[in-house]
C-alpha cells in the first residue's frame, strides 16, 4: 500500500541500483512511449523480485524514495502494485485481482469468514450483472476477509493472486479454510472485504463501466443494492455502507479513507443507541498524537455535562498526510453533520500513549489531558471491548 514507511537502511545491490536508476527514470520521462520504456524495464525486474519474495529490497528503495522524491516512489508504488495484482498471460489473458469493501458497525461482533455456497452464487450473479464486462470471467474466495485477514505485504498479495489467477480463468470460485487465517480482533466500526480477480481477452473491458453503454456511478448504484442485499445475510446485525468494487489495493485504500469518518459516525450513533441520548447532548475533544511525528488524530467522546470520556475514535494518517493536512477540519465537519454542536478541536501536541493494563490508546477530555474511555457500568455490556 502507499502510506508512510518507517524508514529502513538500505543496503546497495545491483538490484536497488537498478531499481533507484529505472524508477527516476519514469519520474523524469516527458511523454507515453517513454513512459512504456521505463515501465516494461521496471516491471521485469519487479516480478522477479516478486517471485524470488525479495520484498525488502522493494521497501528499502521505496522509504529511500518516500523521503527524499515523491514522484519516483509514486511511479515505483504504482508498479509494485500493479506486478502484485495483476497478471498478463503469454496465451493473451488479463486478469486484475479486486476487492468489494463494506463498511460495517454493530454493536455486536461483525462477523467475518466462510461465505455460503448459496450466497457465493447469488454475489458472482450480482458482480457479472452490475459490475464486470459481459465477457469477462470471475474467481472468488468463499471468505468474507476482515482487515487482519488481508494479505501482510506485497509478496503474499502476488501469491494470492496467482491463485486467484487461475479461478478466474477457468470461472470459478476458491474455497479457503477460514481457520488458517488470522483471528479478527473485533471493532464497534470495521471494514470487510469480498476478495476475486476478474479475467479477460486482452483488449476487451473487464468492468460493466468500461462497456459504451456502462457507468461506474450506475453500476456501483447497482451493485450497493443487489449485491448488498446477497451479502447481508453474512452481515447480520450490522449498519452497512458499501464501497465501489476496484483493483485489490485501490479498494483497499479507499475503503481505509472511508473508514475514517464511518467510525466517527459509527460513533455518534452507538452512544445515542447505547445511552438513550440525542447527538447534540454529546460532546467531541480531536486532538493530534504524536511519536517522532504526528501519527493519528484521537477524538473523546463526553457528554455535553461532563469532562468524563465515554468512547473514542483513532483517526490514523494515510499515505502523505502530515502536519499540514486539512484533517482538523475534516473531522469537525464529520461531527457536525453527525449531529454535535460542541466540539473542542485541540491543537497542542499529545504523546502517543497506551493504557497500561489493557493497550488501549488514551483519549483526550475537554481539559486537554489524555485519558482511559469507561462507559457507564450499566453499559459497559453493550460496549465492545476494542473501539476503533
Amino acid at each position: 500500500m502507499k502510506r508512510s514507511r518507517q524508514p529502513r537502511r538500505l543496503r546497495q545491490t545491483p538490484d536497488s541500483e537498478l531499481l533507484i536508476r529505472l524508477a527516476t527514470r519514469l519520474s523524469l520521462s516527458s511523454n507515453r512511449i517513454e513512459d512504456a520504456f521505463w515501465e516494461s524495464r521496471l516491471t521485469a525486474v519487479v516480478d522477479r523480485l516478486l517471485a524470488d519474495r525479495d520484498e525488502d529490497a522493494l521497501i528499502a528503495i521505496l522509504d529511500q524514495f518516500y523521503n527524499s522524491d515523491a514522484r519516483a516512489y509514486d511511479e515505483l508504488a504504482d508498479i509494485v502494485e500493479f506486478c502484485a495484482e495483476t497478471r498478463r498471460s503469454d496465451a493473451g489473458i488479463d486478469t486484475v485481482m479486486i476487492a468489494a469493501p463494506v463498511l460495517a458497525w454493530s454493536r455486536y461482533h461483525i462477523p467475518s469468514g466462510s461465505i455460503p455456497s448459496a450466497q457465493m452464487e447469488a454475489l458472482r450473479i450480482h458482480l457479472h450483472a452490475h459490475v464486470l464486462a459481459a465477457d469477462a470471467k470471475l474467481g472468488l474466495i468463499d471468505v468474507l476477509f476482515s482487515p487482519d485477514q488481508l494479505p501482510q505485504n506485497y509478496v503474499d498479495t502476488t501469491q494470492l493472486a496467482d491463485k486467484l489467477t487461475k479461478a478466474a480463468i477457468h470461472d470459478r470460485d476458491l474455497k479457503f479454510d477460514p481457520a488458517q487465517l488470522p483471528e479478527t480482533i473485533h471493532f464497534l466500526s470495521d471494514t470487510r472485504y469480498l476478495i476475486g480477480a476478474v479475467s479477460a481477452p486482452r483488449g476487451s473491458p473487464l468492468f460493466r463501466w468500461q462497456e459504451n453503454d456502462g457507468d461506474p456511478a450506475e453500476a456501483f448504484r447497482q451493485w450497493a443494492s443487489q449485491g448488498g442485499d446477497a451479502l447481508r445475510p453474512s452481515l447480520p446485525a450490522c449498519a452497512l455502507e458499501f464501497q465501489p468494487v476496484a483493483a485489490y489495493h485501490a479498494a483497499v485504500r479507499d475503503a481505509d479513507h472511508a473508514s475514517r469518518p464511518w467510525s466517527l459516525r459509527s460513533a455518534v450513533a452507538f452512544l445515542q443507541t447505547t445511552l438513550n441520548t440525542p447527538a447534540n447532548e454529546l460532546r467531541a475533544v480531536a486532538a493530534p498524537f504524536y511519536d517522532q511525528q504526528l501519527e493519528e488524530y484521537r477524538i473523546g467522546f463526553t457528554p455535553r455535562s461532563s469532562n468524563d470520556v465515554l468512547h473514542g475514535v483513532v483517526w490514523p494518517l494515510l499515505e502523505n498526510e502530515d502536519n499540514n493536512s486539512d484533517i482538523p477540519a475534516q473531522i469537525e465537519a464529520v461531527l457536525r453533520e453527525a449531529g454535535l454542536s460542541n466540539v473542542i478541536m485541540l491543537d497542542h501536541r499529545f504523546p502517543l500513549e497506551f493504557c497500561d493494563d489493557c493497550g488501549a490508546p488514551l483519549y483526550p477530555n475537554p481539559e486537554g489531558e489524555p485519558v482511559h474511555a469507561e462507559m457507564p457500568e450499566e453499559q459497559t455490556e453493550a460496549a465492545p471491548r476494542h473501539l476503533h
